[in-house]
């Protein structure tokens, strides 16, 4: 049985569920079609933090449960094991405690890549860790107050983390993002660097943003993402992306990658970056690139490669790479397989 990624504080760090699940964009209508402006604010406890939000009404949800259960019945989605076992459970339906929920709001946060840097025989290796595997301090808490206060106004609103829903195209049919040709959903002005939030509220909102599913404007004449795809998992025919070929789903699952997988294609310590780091539209966001500032030290590097951590160099390494998701006992055998070849590649 192949282990996958622990789940994290706010259930939101596999990048298989942000970008494949429920990511197929299908007979698309309105390409580039201008939505209401999107709502920007900025966390008051931290001007470094960024987000926009939409709110939906939830009587969508039973066309959205439909575009998935079409996606189903027309064999679109991948009968991968580990996949399936992520959107299988996943439903556009109210919770049963919170049946009087009126509202759903979702949420785009601007979360950067960041680089970590390992040192290795006198050499630094300068190896990226996406957006969605380190911990940015983001607290259950902390979101459902700037909810409630910022984003609903309404003291006694009840606000609930949406849990089990497809938020990606929640978020392309509100117009919060849109899709890429890569499936992945872009973010006026933050690009792919995001995550992606749901909130459920009893708060009825005079707005209800819902709108056709579309395709970025920029994707039109541009196919650059299917050259960059190291393992073709991008496919021309369709928006669906091939998950039985995605470097990101065999980087967050325990065991050997398969003989196919080369050494070469390798690029961040976990998931894939290849299509969203050369993206054009990705190139013009300031900031999408962090750097850690503590560095990973020789001896550090030497024993996450032999595959023998201790106590301390978990505790050092959940401080440097800010809680990097494989930086625990029970997931270090797969962060000693996604370093090996990078270090070799660099």
């Amino acid at each position: 049985m192949r282990r996958q990624l622990p789940r994290s504080r706010l259930d939101r760090r596999c990048f298989m569920k942000g970008v494949l699940a429920g990511g197929a964009c299908l007979c698309l209508k309105g390409i580039g079609a201008a939505g209401p402006r999107l709502q920007e604010k900025s966390q008051r406890r931290s001007p470094d933090v960024r987000y926009k939000y939409r709110t939906v009404s939830v009587d969508h949800f039973p066309e959205l449960q439909e575009f998935m259960d079409k996606l189903r019945r027309e064999n679109k989605l991948s009968p991968h094991p580990v996949f399936r076992s992520y959107i299988d459970p996943m439903k556009f339906a109210l919770p049963k405690d919170f049946p009087e929920a009126r509202s759903v709001i979702i949420m785009a946060t601007f979360t950067p890549a960041m680089s970590a840097r390992f040192n290795l025989d006198g050499r630094t290796h300068d190896i990226v860790i996406p957006p969605q595997y380190y911990d940015d301090g983001v607290t259950r808490e902390d979101v459902v107050r700037l909810v409630r206060d910022e984003v609903i106004g309404e003291p006694g609103a009840r606000v609930e983390l949406a849990k089990g829903i497809h938020l990606k195209p929640l978020a392309v049919r509100s117009g919060l993002g849109r899709y890429g040709r890569n499936n992945i959903c872009f973010v006026d002005g933050f690009g792919t660097y995001i995550t992606l939030i749901g909130f459920l509220t009893d708060h009825r909102f005079q707005d209800d943003h819902w709108g056709e599913m579309a395709m970025m404007e920029a994707c039109r004449e541009c196919s650059l993402c299917y050259s960059l795809c190291p393992t073709g998992a991008i496919r021309r025919e369709n928006f669906v992306i091939d998950v039985a070929k995605c470097l990101t789903l065999f980087s967050e699952i325990e065991g050997d990658y398969p003989n196919w997988v080369l050494p070469s294609m390798h690029n961040a310590l976990l998931g894939c970056m290849a299509c969203q780091a050369r993206c054009p539209e990705n190139e013009k966001i300031r900031d999408s690139l962090g750097r850690y500032e503590e560095e990973v030290t020789e001896e550090e590097t030497r024993k996450i490669l032999s595959g023998q951590p201790d106590n301390d160099l978990l505790e050092s390494l959940g401080r440097k790479l800010k809680g990097f998701s494989l930086a625990s006992k029970e997931t270090f055998p797969m962060f000693t397989r996604n370093l090996r070849p990078l270090i070799r590649k660099s």
